[in-house]
């Protein structure tokens, strides 16, 4: 049996766009995506926190280092720029792939620049 898991979110970060003219997705500065292990075109969950949406869509990349974290198509709808979200991909995982398993986390400022790559089990250990 295969669960499914948090792989990798980019927390807190800041819609710098919104365009309901293109194909659909969210584009993310193509560093952030590297540093999460989200792969371009992967399947992401976004939680919009100015609004409480949540929807499901997927990633292109954005130039690197541009801070970019733009609605496209129907999703533009459901944020605006300067809206606070976090980026989750999920993935598929055996419970022995679990045993030592702990998701990364990009944390980013109110610029989306990158401040530092952690995985869960270290920010739980802080609290």
């Amino acid at each position: 049996m295969q669960r499914t898991v948090l792989l990798a979110k980019i927390h807190n970060c800041t819609l710098t766009g919104a365009n309901i003219n293109y194909v659909g997705s969210i584009s993310i500065d193509e560093v952030l995506l590297d540093k999460a292990g989200i792969l371009p075109y992967e399947q992401v969950q976004v939680v919009n926190n100015a609004n409480g949406e949540r929807f499901i869509t997927y990633t292109i990349p954005a130039p690197p280092n541009s801070g970019i974290i733009e609605l496209n198509g129907a999703a533009a709808r459901l944020g605006i720029p300067g809206d606070r979200v976090i980026i989750m991909a999920y993935g598929q995982f055996t419970p022995e792939e679990l045993k030592n398993y702990s998701p990364t986390v990009v944390i980013v400022d109110e610029k989306n620049r990158l401040l530092e790559v952690r995985h869960y089990n270290d920010l739980l250990s802080k609290l």
